[in-house]
């Protein structure tokens, strides 16, 4: 039940991507795709029109025709000829005072149905009418702004929006060719009618189609690389959810500035996100395949689409290779730097490649790849929110943890001094391992060092932290073995306090997997032979570890590693061929065990480990000279 709903979800966000794109996507990719300035060279070829059109009034034009016909305009007002004496027209003053803003000089009297127009001069404030006549007249027009906005207008109306025609045929500009003010308003003319032409194809249910068809495929592509080289990742709605809402993000933000700004602007969007994101929490290759997925989708009503794929595409995989282990804030701004660089740098060779002219270079990108490079920065701010929010783990935060001068690492050196030593001798074992067989060092390195902090809680219970008292002595056997067995118990329970991440708890409740503390049972067993009762009584599930066994070859290490330190200080000697003969048997047991049945360890993988962990015990071991005393002379 549990697996159907989590499938059910995991399709659900997907769909959900889908249908995001396809509604906020645009759906037409405008055919004119030329970038030009008053006073510049044409960068492209021979322009001509490929049917009549017509042309355009600048704005300007428009300003200065509608001044010069609202000359005409005469705002309406209704007479109250109940308070009309001797035909004199009065307004209140701020009316007055608006009509002479508007520049209007005459008006219209609506008078019984007719209109009549007289100047503006001929109307009276109440103060200049009492002048003349001596008499209080009150206002007797009122403001008929209906009447007045239909007058203004059919005013407008009038105005032709167009001048001339452009002829099919006919030769508009050519490379090379200045562009003068008057070929300018030709080739917006051209770019506006171009753009009016393609409006039903923009609302076409054909277009519509053609997008959602477009990005269901790409969506697919992603999930079918999961399944066949991710399927961890697959089976994870945690890790879906996380690829869903981050490519949603940036596709999001692409889709409406190109909605609503000029198509220019998609170059502000900082994509680099993606792939920066993406590789902080999982490998290279799923970071660069979701940045092309995500481009891919954008590129559908971006500008100069393989431009854009070029510029993105090639950024993106610069930004991965600059960002492979991020362990500092500061290589964020590192990688914003490569990521302008590699803007300017693509963006200038392309630009010379389709036009063959470095003319054509429109300089305000290099500002737009400016501010990109600043945003990208601020993609640190939400790599804390996504590791907040699904529970991941970056490298920054490992590098934190493995801080042993933080409150955390002090109390547990304090308390159990033994225990500490022992977690930092395992962690370097196990860190070399990691690093032969290409694990997630870091990773192993931060599990190691909190594996046994469980063992804080009841230090003196623990061989490595008495001092020549065993309270386990006066216990059964039994009872000892809950007692140790407790300590993982413990650890996690610390962890959880301190909000440690998963993946560390993990390492926590794993390090012994599912193995038996085999000196009590071994113990118990020994002691019902020697008082003649039967083994039987003896349970092995008393004497076992809850478990879970590891799940990931870095948990695996550890679980080796710590065995494997643990057991060379029981050693009275330590030659190779013991210690050669320690490691080989301690890990065969595991392996016999079953306890790395759930890890994708190979046998070459255990064979580099063994080589490893003999090497470095030997070099810590080594031999040391004994100090000669200076001889007293009789």
């Amino acid at each position: 039940m549990k697996s159907s709903l989590r499938i059910s979800l995991q399709v659900l966000s997907f769909v959900l991507l889908a249908t995001l794109s396809i509604y906020l996507a645009p759906k037409y990719s405008n055919p004119f795709k030329y970038h030009f300035e008053v006073g510049q060279p044409w960068a492209y070829g021979l322009v001509t029109a490929e049917s009549n059109f017509a042309i355009y009034k600048t704005d300007a034009q428009l300003a200065i025709e509608q001044q010069q016909i609202l000359r005409d305009y005469a705002p309406c007002y209704v007479v109250d000829t109940a308070s009309l004496f001797d035909n004199i027209y009065v307004l209140p003053l701020s009316e007055m005072d608006r009509l002479r803003s508007l520049g209007c000089t005459k008006v219209s009297i609506l008078r019984n149905r007719v209109a009549t127009q007289i100047p503006v001069a001929n109307l009276y404030t109440p103060k200049v009418a009492y002048e003349k006549t001596h008499r209080n007249i009150t206002p007797n027009l009122q403001y008929d702004s209906i009447t007045s906005e239909n007058i203004r207008q059919n005013l407008l109306s009038t105005i032709s929006l167009t001048e001339g025609m452009v002829q099919a045929g006919e030769k508009i500009i050519d490379t090379g060719e200045i562009v003068s003010e008057h070929t300018y308003q030709i080739l917006e003319s051209l770019r506006r009618t171009i753009e009016e032409q393609n409006i039903s194809h923009r609302q076409s249910f054909a277009s519509t189609v053609g997008v959602g068809v477009y990005i269901v495929i790409l969506i697919i592509l992603f999930g079918l690389y999961l399944y066949t080289y991710r399927r961890k990742l697959l089976d994870s709605l945690r890790h879906i959810l996380f690829f869903t809402i981050l490519m949603a993000l940036v596709i999001s933000a692409a889709f409406l500035v190109l909605r609503h700004f000029s198509a220019s602007y998609i170059f502000l969007i900082p994509f680099a996100w993606v792939p920066i994101i993406a590789r902080v929490f999982y490998d290279s290759r799923t970071a660069i395949f979701v940045h092309i997925i995500t481009i891919f989708i954008v590129s559908i009503a971006a500008p100069a689409p393989y431009i854009f794929i070029l510029l993105q595409v090639i950024t993106g995989i610069v930004a991965v290779i600059s960002l492979r282990d991020m362990t500092q804030r500061a290589q964020l701004a590192q990688t914003a730097l490569f990521t302008f660089l590699m803007y300017c740098i693509v963006y200038t060779a392309a630009t010379l490649l389709v036009t063959g002219s470095i003319a054509s270079v429109e300089y305000n990108y290099y500002i737009y790849f400016a501010v990109n490079a600043v945003l990208v920065i601020c993609a640190y701010g939400l790599i804390f929110l996504f590791e907040r929010s699904f529970g991941l783990v970056s490298n920054i935060t490992l590098v934190e943890l493995t801080n042993v001068n933080s409150n955390l690492m002090l109390e547990f050196a304090e308390k159990a001094p033994g225990t500490f030593q022992h977690s930092l001798q395992v962690s370097n074992l196990a860190t070399e391992a990691a690093k032969r067989i290409g694990a997630k060092v870091l990773l192993v390195r931060t599990g190691a060092l909190y594996h046994d902090i469980g063992k804080m809680l009841h230090p003196e219970y623990f061989i490595e932290n008495q001092s020549g008292i065993n309270p386990l002595q006066s216990m059964s056997y039994a009872e000892a073995a809950k007692v140790i067995i407790s300590h993982v118990e413990d650890g996690e329970r610390i962890a959880r306090k301190h909000h440690l991440p998963e993946l560390i708890v993990h390492f926590i409740r794993s390090h012994h997997g599912t193995s038996v503390t085999r000196y009590f049972y071994n113990s118990a067993v020994n002691a019902a032979k020697s008082e003649g009762k039967s083994i039987a009584d003896v349970r092995k599930e008393d004497y076992a570890y809850p478990g879970p066994k590891p799940h990931s070859k870095e948990a695996a290490i550890l679980m080796m590693a710590d065995a494997i330190e643990a057991r060379s200080r029981t050693l009275n000697t330590l030659p190779e061929q013991s210690i050669s003969e320690m490691v080989d048997q301690m890990i065969d047991a595991q392996v016999a065990d079953g306890q790395f049945a759930e890890t994708k360890l190979s046998f070459k993988d255990l064979e580099d480990i063994r080589v490893i962990f003999k090497q470095k015990l030997i070099e810590i071991n080594h031999h040391r000279i004994t100090y000669p005393t200076i001889e007293e002379h009789k």
